[in-house]
């Protein structure tokens, strides 16, 4: 069987982490979305709130991120899972195929 691998990239790209490696995803309260690494105490920002810019963020947006990781896992070959915002939606996590 073949192994699925999911990656997550930060909003601007500059990073890129594994998702299996991710224990834990939170939405603190200035609106940060951060997964803390697997077996590491290192902290990941993914998505960092821009309080000069009105953008709408879920309040559930760290829990989409696990239903799209969940969701891939079940699917075949290499995806790539980034935050995105859009003019009318406001912030959504897409997936695209690496």
């Amino acid at each position: 069987m073949a192994v699925v691998d999911v990656w997550v990239a930060k909003d601007d790209g500059s990073e890129i982490i594994r998702a299996r490696e991710i224990a834990a995803v939170s939405l603190d309260y200035d609106g940060n979305v951060t997964a803390r690494l697997a077996g590491d105490t290192a902290l990941v920002t993914l998505v960092r709130c821009r309080a000069h810019q009105d953008e709408r963020r879920p309040a559930d947006f760290h829990r989409e991120l696990l239903q799209v990781v969940a969701q891939l896992t079940d699917s075949s070959g290499a995806h790539l899972v980034r935050p995105v915002h859009d003019e009318s939606r406001g912030w959504v996590w897409i997936s695209e195929r690496l």
